[in-house]
């Protein structure tokens, strides 16, 4: 697991084992917030250890930024935490993780003590607002990668635990393209100095305004590509054909992983047009 503290009491983390995902913590004086867990259970674990043994402050809340596996199922190494999430994500960790659960600790013991836990906070609009010590947090919706999706805003430092809307690529397929882009707009809006991705490495002050510019142009080409192939006898071809280069993004983000993503996107959205056309 990568660690990097990127502010006062403000701390990044990153799996080195699954697909770049990331975590956080604010630390106050007395208590800290965890945002996001990571996928395999010694890597949350280390968390715990780092803010709990190291930092000598127990952890009061987690923030889940979608319900997602990869960021839910360390809940359970926070005793007694307060999870914070959307409404859609307590529904969505009912219906698909306690049998994926389920299933995965069929396959793999790493597992064996894994559970999991609910979110006890939820919202559906609007925003929650926290105070860690000096610092303010304000957590909001970002719809568009999931309809679950929110994001944690560091008032103070201005930095945006984004979670996955925003990624070195963007991923629409439980989404809705023209809700990413309203998400990924509104935070162009927002004067960052950092954003933290769902997946993928911290992006910097000044970075923000290109990779912002990068993932709208990504959304609009993979948008351009399904139109014109929904015209073809075969739009599948035009899919294969449509590489995730041609679409504006390095097929070596995130280990290489982001060509399944575009793949995936793709289809997805080929899926949405026709079932909007069918509609």
């Amino acid at each position: 697991m990568l660690r990097e503290r990127i502010a006062n009491d403000v701390y990044w983390f990153q799996s080195e084992i699954y697909a770049q995902v990331t975590a956080g913590a604010v630390v106050g004086p007395e208590w800290a917030i965890v945002i996001d867990t990571l996928a395999l259970p010694e890597e949350t674990l280390a968390i715990r250890e780092f803010i709990e043994g190291e930092l000598k402050v127990p952890v009061r809340y987690i923030i889940n930024t979608i319900y997602h596996a990869d960021h839910t199922w360390g809940n359970c190494f926070f005793p007694g935490a307060i999870v914070i999430a959307h409404a859609l994500c307590y529904r969505y960790m009912i219906e698909k993780n306690i049998k994926a659960l389920k299933e995965v600790k069929a396959q793999d013991s790493v597992f064996a003590k894994t559970r999991i836990v609910l979110p006890s906070l939820t919202f559906t609009s609007g925003t929650i607002s926290l105070q860690v010590g000096k610092k303010h947090l304000k957590i909001f919706s970002t719809p568009g990668s999931s309809l679950d999706c929110i994001a944690v805003l560091l008032h103070e430092d201005r930095i945006l635990f984004a979670g996955d809307a925003f990624m070195p690529i963007p991923y629409i397929v439980e989404g809705d393209l023209e809700q990413l882009t309203e998400t990924i707009m509104s935070i162009e809006k927002m004067g960052l100095e950092n954003i933290i991705q769902g997946h993928g490495d911290i992006i910097l002050r000044g970075e923000i305004e290109q990779a912002i510019k990068d993932n709208l142009a990504y959304l609009a080409a993979i948008k351009k590509v399904v139109k014109t192939a929904i015209r073809r006898k075969d739009p599948n071809k035009k899919l294969q054909e449509a590489t995730v280069e041609s679409c504006g993004k390095s097929h070596v983000l995130l280990g290489g992983l982001v060509k399944e993503l575009h793949k995936r996107n793709l289809i997805a959205l080929l899926q949405q047009e026709i079932s909007g056309k069918n509609g």
